[in-house]
């Protein structure tokens, strides 16, 4: 039988270890590829251009409002795949566990990731399993690696981006980043918030059009740093009306009584598009007919600025410049 803990025995690469994976990872990712159980796994060839993408997650808790780091890691990799135009196929893994972490809720992780998988159409097809002592890490943590194959046909790319192109945000922004800080901090509030970790590859498929220029998730840094990227990337200047960001009643009170900015707040289920004038009504249209878009909205536009510059238009009627993130707004966010 397993044993109720992880134990350093569990990394020795020995009986344990064998067990440990056969009876948690094998068990919830179960699929043809992985079922090699080789040094490497080998995958056939896939039409397209090949996308490879890695994340770490460090998240705290580990288990939230809408998910857990499991689905977190899985999600987190597929969308940053599929914003790049990918079709996500594989993923591989590596956990590095602390001693003493109990093994139902590693299984419970494992069996969360494979669900999310799933649902998203991929496999994970490789792994890695890592024990360090008591202390010497906050109990698990989680590396994802991601392959995909981009459509002949289908280039996204800053560099794509011009003058008059739309900025659409496909929903609510900061319900991770609250999700996460009240759970973190015991907060509760009369409108629960929940993260919006969410694979997204099913849903940009459902709206991906020629006029679609860019797309990006707005993690880390929330909406205002990703825009700063992308107009620094496409050496642009953009502008976005504070009063089209659709941000929930809860989340907006939450940011109000804990001093936070909805537009620095990180989202996992949530996806920037930049479009050419021409396709935003379709666009939009596609979006609102998936569960994951039913807020979408044109939120800006891109202007005929060559300074990167990312500005905010007021309820004033005044622009102000909406600049990066600064320093460690939640540490541990994902």
């Amino acid at each position: 039988m397993l044993e109720d803990r992880i134990i350093m025995a569990h990394g020795s690469g020995g009986r344990l270890s064998h067990q440990l994976i056969r009876d948690v990872f094998q068990q919830a990712f179960a699929n043809e590829w992985l079922g090699q159980m080789n040094d490497a796994t080998v995958l056939p060839k896939e039409p397209g251009q090949l996308a490879v993408t890695t994340d770490s997650f460090v998240i705290s808790p580990i288990f939230f409002a809408g998910g857990d780091i499991g689905k977190l890691a899985v999600c987190g990799t597929v969308n940053d795949l599929a914003v790049s135009g990918a079709i996500p196929k594989y993923l591989t893994t590596g956990f590095i566990i602390e001693e003493g972490f109990p093994v139902a809720e590693l299984l419970q992780i494992a069996n969360s990731m494979a669900a999310a998988a799933s649902a998203a159409g991929v496999c994970l097809v490789a792994g890695d399993t890592k024990v360090v002592e008591r202390g010497g890490a906050d109990k698990v943590f989680i590396n994802t690696t991601g392959i995909g194959f981009i459509p002949t046909k289908r280039k996204l790319s800053p560099e794509r981006i011009k003058p008059g192109d739309k900025i659409i945000i496909s929903g609510t922004m900061g319900d991770h980043g609250i999700a996460i800080v009240s759970q973190r901090e015991g907060l509760e509030f009369s409108s629960p918030v929940v993260s919006d970790c969410a694979t997204l590859n099913q849903f940009i498929d459902s709206f991906i059009l020629p006029g679609v220029k860019c797309m990006r998730d707005p993690t880390r840094g929330g909406l205002a740093t990703t825009l700063n990227e992308l107009a620094g990337q496409a050496g642009v200047a953009m502008v976005i009306e504070e009063e089209l960001v659709p941000v929930s009643p809860a989340v907006k009170g939450a940011c109000d009584m804990l001093g936070l900015d909805p537009l620095y707040l990180a989202n996992e289920g949530k996806v920037i598009v930049i479009v050419n004038p021409r396709d935003e009504a379709a666009v939009l249209d596609r979006m609102h007919g998936h569960p994951l878009g039913k807020d979408a909205r044109t939120i800006g536009e891109v202007l005929s600025d060559e300074s990167g510059l990312v500005l905010t238009e007021t309820v004033l009627g005044v622009r102000r410049i909406l600049g990066m993130l600064e320093g460690e707004h939640l540490p541990r966010i994902c």
